[in-house]
């Protein structure tokens, strides 16, 4: 059974230049999602909504194996954690203000992945992790047009790259935001040097409305 890589299969998502944004068109996916504020670092419904996302991707990745129906079972590498961050004043998003961070962490699902197995797998994950998180769900997210660079390096060092991109990019091309802050976390912070983390920021972006004369 071939083993899908999402990574290699739909590289425009997954890579991008150090040195410049790039824009993308990125499909509609869909995705097992968890909503929480505060300080990742220290937050424990930061943990715990990680913990259920893998818990449940590895659960519905090894059920997609099983043929079922018309499905003669398909095998992938569960995708990299994701994560949109936004604060009520943007301010304390670039300057790292992070107890005032609203986020929701993500691990993206395959097509073949229905919402039975997402349903089942969460009832698998139950048994070793209790109830989860009220805001564990299944569902698509649309982002379109969007910028994105890749940053290596401590996540605290990401706050120059994006007031550049506020504050340059963004007006120099006559756009503005369409959704949240999105990063794409390429690199595993347990096993990986900050200084050497690979982490894809995308920005959304639409048309900037024009003032009336």
């Amino acid at each position: 059974m071939e083993k899908i890589d999402f990574k290699k299969s739909l590289p425009d998502l997954y890579k991008a230049p150090v040195d410049r944004f790039v824009s993308v068109d990125v499909p509609t996916l869909q995705f097992a999602k968890v909503d929480g504020r505060g300080d990742p670092n220290t937050a424990p419904t930061y943990k715990q909504a990680i913990e259920w996302l893998y818990s449940v991707s590895y659960a519905m990745k090894f059920a997609a194996k099983v043929p079922r129906g018309k499905n003669k079972g398909k095998d992938y590498v569960v995708p990299p954690l994701e994560a949109l961050w936004w604060a009520d004043d943007p301010a304390d998003f670039v300057a790292r203000r992070k107890d005032r961070w609203c986020w929701t962490v993500m691990i993206m699902a395959p097509e073949f992945v229905d919402r039975s197995l997402f349903e089942a797998a969460v009832e698998k994950s139950k048994k070793k992790l209790g109830m989860p998180p009220d805001s564990l769900r299944f569902e698509r997210l649309e982002e379109g047009t969007a910028l994105q660079i890749l940053h290596i390096g401590s996540y605290d060092d990401e706050g120059l790259i994006l007031a550049r991109l506020h504050d340059e990019e963004m007006p120099s091309r006559g756009l503005t935001f369409a959704g949240p802050h999105h990063e794409i976390y390429l690199s595993d912070p347990r096993k990986t040097d900050p200084a050497k983390l690979r982490t894809i920021l995308r920005q959304p972006v639409k048309g900037a409305r024009k003032a009336k004369r």
